[in-house]
């Protein structure tokens, strides 16, 4: 089989990833208050890239636990997000989930500056986690 066959062309590839919308025990949102840039203090569902040899899911239940200090159970798929311009860092495609926490202790991560729980959605929100936000809820 050829490397076109296969579907390798040799060109660049988007990278992937989770975001992971975390419901507390009180039904509050937990989102982080972003540390570095880009959206540099903004707040953000918690996120990350999947590493080499993890599942989509297993890499959403490790950052949650990294970001917020949550253990969480995945509840469902949201969606998948593949913008070509929703990082202004690169091409990166996002499956986001619900989860809800079952435990752990609500504590900032090293690349947040704050994790906190929320019942109104604040407004300077990072990337396009107002769009993943309101198709949580429509589904929910």
């Amino acid at each position: 089989m050829t490397r076109r066959e296969i579907g390798v062309t040799g060109g660049k590839t988007p990278l992937l990833a989770t975001d992971i919308i975390i419901m507390d025990e009180k039904g509050l949102i937990v989102l982080i208050r972003r540390r570095y840039s880009p959206f540099s203090n903004h707040w953000a569902i918690p996120r990350g890239r999947v590493e080499y040899g993890e599942t989509v899911e297993q890499a959403a239940i490790r950052e949650a636990r990294e970001e917020t200090g949550l253990e969480v159970r995945i509840e469902r798929l949201i969606g998948v997000y593949s913008n070509p311009r929703r990082d202004p860092r690169g091409h990166v495609v996002s499956i986001a989930f619900l989860a809800k926490q079952i435990g752990g202790e609500l504590k900032a991560g090293t690349e947040a500056k704050e994790v906190k729980c929320f019942e109104k959605i604040p407004l300077k929100l990072a990337f396009d986690h107002k769009e993943i936000l309101r198709d949580a809820f429509s589904v929910v």
